[in-house]
């Protein structure tokens, strides 16, 4: 892992000498702050390490496999954190609890997930760990950059289609609240699972909780309800919607 490591700081500082022009330049550069990139596969992070670089990031940059690799290079101080989960999910096994571990030891650096992703609960989920940005891989390189930096100087970046989803929820809030005046926004997610059909496991994984918080959930739910067991509280709760829907008409 070592020589894997230095190979991918040495590859990083060749570029960097290239472009600077001269052997002083690159230890100037070197001896900032740089943007430290997690990303498990090797071919992937070294690239967007040297797109970044190419686009003007305006920082060094190093590319590792885990913090356990950062801290066994004894690299850089760091100035922001870029976590590349490709086509995972914020709330994909283990992923959040990686953020909020991350950004928990690191509390004075922006962590920033960049990701295939652009759904709105991802990305809410991402900064509810953590997470200081979230980066679509569907916007530009140039993007990116701007992003980072923006991350780097005590800013928030969230992609604009996020935004624009929460503005429509916002909007259409009024419509969709048949379950908000008698249960907790977890208890209505639940709720709407259950009516959906949903086993106890997928809802867990759904809205990352464990199966024994969904179950609480559950019990309460049917208190609620006064319903005896989770047909009922299907049923119950398609009875809400069809009233709030006449009620709307």
């Amino acid at each position: 892992m070592g020589s894997t490591v230095e190979l991918e700081r040495y590859t990083l500082a060749n570029q960097a000498e290239i472009q600077a022009g001269g052997t002083g330049e690159v230890h100037e550069q070197l001896s900032r702050e740089c943007l430290l990139i997690l990303d498990g596969r090797a071919l992937d992070r070294e690239c967007l390490a040297s797109a970044l670089e190419d686009h003007g990031l305006g920082m060094a940059i190093e590319a590792m496999g885990s913090i356990d690799e950062w801290r066994v290079s004894e690299g850089m101080s760091v100035a922001a954190i870029l976590f590349n989960l490709g086509g995972r999910k914020v709330t994909d096994h283990g992923i959040a609890d990686q953020i909020r571990r991350i950004s928990s030891e690191f509390k004075s650096v922006p962590v920033v997930i960049l990701a295939d992703t652009e759904d709105l609960a991802q990305i809410l989920t991402a900064l509810e760990c953590g997470a200081r940005g979230y980066i679509p891989t569907s916007v530009g390189i140039d993007v990116c950059v701007e992003a980072i930096n923006l991350a780097a100087a005590g800013g928030i970046f969230v992609p604009a289609s996020s935004v624009l989803s929460m503005r429509h929820l916002i909007d259409s809030g009024t419509r969709e609240t048949p379950l908000t005046g008698m249960f907790t926004l977890r208890q209505a997610e639940v709720a709407q699972a259950l009516r959906r059909g949903k086993a106890n496991k997928i809802i867990a994984y759904e809205l990352n909780l464990r199966e024994s918080t969904v179950k609480v959930h559950i019990r309460n739910i049917m208190k609620k309800l006064k319903a005896t067991n989770r047909t009922e509280v299907a049923y119950k709760v398609n009875d809400l919607f069809a009233e709030g829907t006449s009620a709307e008409s």
